[in-house]
């Protein structure tokens, strides 16, 4: 039986420990700002990008990586003798997906599986992780691949957005459209449902906003266990982590961790923006 490599993409925001444990390759994402080209986490973190963000008067926009980037990371794995399971965000957020399959047509004939994840963030890490974990026990590639196919029924993000002032600016993520005609003192929750960004609710203060997002959350694990847990901000430290205390107390999780969001995401939803990524059930 061939090893199993898992790939995904910068979107996912995995901890790099994780990362290194597991030997997960990542192919990074990109961002053009003012007709410059950056690799997500590696040319510019998020740090960097929120920022600038701020101060911006051109939006930049997101692009996936090209499938000859893909091309290159297969190869490198196929020639060391690994089968490989790339799993990607959502098709509907971006074509890193797209990417990734004309990378596999182009190689021919291979031992490759494709997994769109349906999410974004910890979302699709989460996916990734339970991948991971099942070849470290020793799947192989198709039962690594039913474990993922399997895990994106049991996670979910839900995130609070501190202005709609760059949904206003650009964004056109899902129904979140629907948002663009509220006042921009509204604090909009937005949640990642069948791979798109759809609002749930709309709150006035930010205080009430992370609590709401607590409380959609609470809904979407339903009782069940284990509970694993990830907070994700857009430049808001702070609130992200305190957030996540408060929900891996209430939630009894076994695992929480402090993540980013990605530029893919948070081009359109600004800095400020915390959510919670979650897998139940598994």
């Amino acid at each position: 039986m061939a090893p199993v490599a898992i790939v995904t993409d910068s979107t996912a925001y995995l901890p790099q420990d994780l990362v290194e444990q597991y030997g997960i390759t990542v192919v990074p994402n990109l961002v053009v700002w003012d007709g410059e080209t950056y690799r997500d986490g590696v040319d510019m973190t998020p740090q960097q990008f929120y920022e600038r963000l701020r101060n911006a008067k051109t939006l930049p926009t997101t692009s996936q990586a090209a499938a000859g980037t893909y091309v290159e990371a297969y190869r490198a794995l196929l020639d060391q003798g690994y089968d490989i399971l790339s799993i990607h965000l959502s098709k509907d957020l971006s074509g890193t997906i797209e990417s990734a399959r004309q990378a596999k047509q182009m190689l021919g004939d291979v031992p490759i599986r494709i997994v769109d994840s349906r999410s974004v963030g910890m979302g699709l890490g989460f996916v990734v992780l339970a991948a991971a974990r099942a070849v470290a026990e020793g799947a192989d590639l198709e039962e690594a691949t039913a474990v993922a196919e399997k895990a994106k029924d049991h996670v979910g993000v839900i995130f609070a957005v501190d202005t709609l002032e760059y949904l206003h600016r650009g964004g056109r993520i899902g129904g979140a459209q629907r948002l663009l005609g509220m006042m921009l003192n509204v604090k909009p929750i937005l949640e990642i449902r069948d791979g798109r960004v759809e609002p749930v609710d709309k709150v006035r203060t930010r205080k009430k906003s992370l609590q709401r997002v607590l409380d959609l959350i609470e809904q979407r694990i339903a009782g069940r266990s284990p509970v694993r847990l990830a907070t994700l901000h857009a430049d808001a430290e702070e609130e992200a982590r305190a957030l996540l205390n408060e929900a891996a107390r209430r939630f009894n999780a076994v695992e929480a961790y402090l993540t980013d969001v990605s530029p893919t995401v948070g081009v359109h939803v600004g800095p400020g923006t915390v959510g919670l990524a979650f897998m139940a059930g598994m």
